[in-house]
């Protein structure tokens, strides 16, 4: 009898492994991995990766690249947005996980897979993402889920391959690592609770240096360009700026939220190329953006950041608000000075041709060159004749508190 089939999505961790193992041992079936690489991999990683796929038996094994697709249809749109989930995670695994199912679903179809597998738990929002994808854009593949489906622990997990002769370092599976050029995501036992801490060992990149060091970004029209003066494509600005900044320490934080699934869920990360981008990026349009652009691209940039990671990027409302993002980037250009120090960051300085706060119409809390005292009397009187009225007629009526 003719073996089905079914193409594996494939990290080379702990889970993907099981999957490997489980879906040609147990289910007979002829399994093909894949690996979607969102820039979260170096050229020896991958070959690892390959290398380990190989021994675990897979008939073939292919590397699928949408780094440069993945910033053009979603990073820059969350640069432009200043997205942030709960404001602390920059959505790095969360906006990922679309692009990586819509990879898997365009190689299936061309090579006639009519079976999906991944390596996503029951407990988390992944699956959904995965799912979603996959049911909308090819109803016709049958989604398999070995791990949600069999209800198992990494414990078990790990019994199962070693038993099967599987070799790994079993160290490294104690956390569950999901890299991609927007960030890095840290999930352990410490993550399951409410109280407990991820030691420094959990983060992929050592806190080594001391001190302080100045960086500066340059953006044209909302999108990074420079670094530290060196003009750059906007891929290599994210990916030298986290060499830079992750030995600082730079972007690590543990995520509280609520999942897709209505449970509350915990996970660390360490992002510092897009919590320092977002900053900066968010400092420059203070500078050269209205006061009602700021107010309504906040809005939207977290409802942009919602349906992300509420797997909902398919929407077509959502290239409504792409469309608004791009619009509003017209004046972002100009470069942002910041400084770097053990664990945090701040922004120091911004220039811009398009700076609104110019000092030859005002100059905050020292002199106005623009308006007469008189003028800025009659424009408060005016502005707060509601006020005025509403208080006359009621009183203080319990509204201001003695």
């Amino acid at each position: 009898m003719k073996k089905k089939k079914i193409l594996l999505a494939f990290s080379g961790g702990l889970d993907t492994t099981f999957c490997a193992i489980y879906l040609a041992k147990e289910l007979n079936m002829e399994v093909h991995s894949a690996l979607v690489n969102t820039g979260g991999f170096s050229g020896e990683e991958l070959d690892k990766i390959a290398s380990h796929a190989k021994k675990l038996g897979t008939i073939s094994h292919q590397v699928l690249d949408v780094t440069a697709d993945y910033y053009m249809r979603c990073i820059r749109y969350m640069i432009f947005g200043n997205t942030l989930r709960n404001r602390s995670y920059p959505l790095s695994v969360s906006s990922e996980r679309t692009f990586q199912a819509i990879a898997l679903v365009e190689y299936a179809q061309k090579n006639g897979f009519s079976y999906i597998a991944h390596g996503s738990t029951a407990a988390g929002n992944d699956q959904v993402r995965f799912d979603l994808v996959i049911q909308v854009l090819a109803p016709e593949i049958e989604i398999i889920t070995p791990i949600r489906d069999l209800k198992i622990s990494r414990e078990d997990e790990v019994d199962y391959l070693r038993k099967a002769g599987v070799e790994m370092n079993w160290s490294k599976v104690e956390y569950s690592i999901n890299k991609g050029i927007w960030g890095t995501s840290v999930g352990g036992k410490e993550t399951l609770s409410s109280s407990d801490e991820l030691p420094p060992e959990a983060y992929p990149t050592p806190m080594e240096k001391s001190g302080s060091e100045t960086v500066s970004i340059g953006f044209e029209q909302g999108e990074p360009v420079s670094l530290n003066e060196q003009l750059l494509e906007p891929l290599m600005v994210i990916r030298e700026l986290e060499k830079l900044a992750a030995p600082w320490g730079v972007g690590r934080d543990v995520h509280v939220g609520d999942t897709i699934i209505g449970i509350k869920g915990r996970v660390g990360f360490e992002a510092a190329a897009s919590r320092i981008m977002i900053d900066a990026h968010l400092a420059l349009e203070k500078h050269v953006l209205s006061r009602w652009q700021l107010h309504w691209k906040e809005q939207i940039g977290q409802w942009y950041g919602m349906f992300v990671h509420e797997a909902q990027y398919l929407e077509p409302v959502m290239r409504d608000l792409e469309s608004f993002l791009e619009s509003s980037q017209k004046n972002v250009t100009g470069k942002v000075r910041l400084r770097l120090r053990p664990y945090s960051f701040s922004v120091t300085g911004v220039e811009s041709p398009f700076d609104l706060m110019n000092a030859s119409f005002a100059s905050y809390g020292e002199m106005n060159k623009a308006w007469t005292a008189e003028e800025v009397d009659g424009f408060t009187r005016i502005m707060g004749n509601q006020q005025r009225i509403w208080y006359a007629v009621n009183g203080t009526n319990g509204q201001i508190q003695e």
